[in-house]
């Protein structure tokens, strides 16, 4: 069926990490052609770009101060605190113990009077061990969740850091919403001043209806947060399938109303790359105040496609920065040994075989479906300083990858969709 602006369209953005370039780059080609949209959904990355976007901050994803031109995107998903530390006690140690070893083969005059010295390091280094294992294994009462296992990995835990990309994220939307408010940072009742503004300013230009989605690893069931018109709220919420909706279906015009900041924080949240993020659920919802771990899941898009199905939506604009598998000949890369290509290649892989699922059944749920993606992108999951591009032997940055996006919109879906189904769409509400 031919596109037409007069049905109901929902725009999803699926994607992790640095793929947000991309959809920074789609959202401000449709921003400036006008182009019609009812519901804005996003998975992973994907999901603090449909915050921006339905209150009419997309923007703040591209201009020149945004997200994915400031140099402080090159930060997002670093080594914690806890591998870095590690990391260079250990080098201190290896340094310590060579170091004799070393001064034994050349003067055994210098290396007896350094000995002391370097035996003083390596004990302190190693009481230093100790005491951080000793405080990892230790749990105060309250406020924090028991963990079992090796004290290694109390120490350590996931490799990456969600903290900043969560923080450059969540003070964007602070900027958009807080008011009159001094706060320059997020107050703990962002998601409640996020819900209000959308709810209030529902159907206005600039505001579309919202719909994100996270993976909670204790219920092992997903999370989809919604803010949705009516009728279609009351489908959102209503029982299906036998399946008990409140345990998975937050209503952020209701009971799930301080929980989208949240949701967004744990969409952003990649699988065992970074620590799932704990969210405290409301004293009189379902879960009845517990704090569960909640992060991201690749194959997720699949279920918000269900889910928008639901919501009586009719067109299906997919954004992804993953290419496309059957536009260009297979080629073998050479692969990448560092940890954050190796994750970023699994993920980038899964989300790819997830999409292709999810299409091929929304092409029976969905009257149209449109998929905007590039023919060749080089940029991982994790590469937000850029990566080198075999192809054509040079460094590709993000913001070639928003350039690339913003040209690929309008060649693969405003010029020969939207030009070509001859409705006039001046004077609709722009994204």
């Amino acid at each position: 069926m031919q596109y037409s602006p007069s049905r109901r369209t929902a725009l999803v953005l699926c994607g992790t990490g640095a793929h947000g370039a991309y959809h920074a780059g789609v959202l401000r080609a449709l921003h400036e052609a006008g182009v019609k949209i009812d519901v804005v959904a996003g998975q992973g990355v994907g999901a603090a770009g449909a915050m921006l976007a339905a209150i009419d901050g997309a923007s703040r994803l591209w201009e020149p101060t945004g997200i994915w031109r400031s140099t402080k995107s090159a930060s997002f998903y670093s080594s914690t605190l806890a591998v870095r530390i590690v990391c260079r006690v250990s080098i201190l140690l290896l340094t310590a113990l060579i170091i004799p070893l070393i001064l034994i083969f050349r003067d055994a005059a210098i290396s007896s009077s350094v000995a002391p010295f370097v035996l003083t390091v390596v004990v302190a280094l190693a009481l230093a061990i100790a005491v951080t294992f000793a405080l990892a294994r230790w749990r105060p009462r309250g406020g924090k969740r028991r963990a079992f296992g090796h004290a290694w990995w109390g120490v350590v835990g996931a490799p990456f850091d969600a903290t900043p990309a969560i923080q450059a994220f969540s003070d964007a939307i602070w900027q958009l919403i807080r008011g009159a408010s001094r706060e320059t940072h997020p107050t703990r009742d962002a998601g409640r001043r996020y819900a209000e503004m959308l709810a209030e300013n529902l159907g206005q230009p600039g505001f579309r209806e919202l719909m994100i989605i996270a993976t909670d690893l204790d219920s092992r069931s997903d999370v989809v947060a919604a803010m949705l018109r009516d009728p279609y709220r009351r489908d959102f919420i209503a029982p299906r399938r036998g399946r008990e909706r409140r345990a998975e279906a937050l209503d952020l015009a209701d009971l799930g109303r301080d929980h989208a900041v949240d949701v967004m924080s744990a969409a952003l949240t990649p699988p065992v790359a970074c620590e799932p993020r704990p969210v405290t659920f409301a004293p009189d919802g379902y879960w009845r105040g517990e704090t569960h771990r909640v992060c991201d899941r690749p194959g997720s898009v699949i279920r918000l496609f269900e889910e928008l199905a639901g919501a009586a939506v009719s067109q299906l604009i997919v954004v992804t920065a993953v290419p496309a598998s059957s536009s260009a000949p297979h080629r073998l890369r050479v692969p990448r040994l560092d940890v954050r290509s190796r994750l970023g290649e699994f993920i980038a892989a899964a989300e790819s075989a997830s999409l292709r699922d999810a299409i091929d059944l929304a092409l029976l749920r969905f009257d149209s479906l449109y998929v905007i993606c590039p023919s060749h992108n080089p940029v991982g999951p994790f590469d937000f300083a850029g990566a080198y591009d075999e192809a054509s032997d040079r460094r590709y940055s993000t913001a070639e990858l928003m350039e690339q996006a913003y040209e690929d919109a309008y060649r693969q879906f405003i010029e020969p969709v939207v030009g070509a189904s001859g409705e006039q769409i001046v004077g609709a509400t722009r994204l």
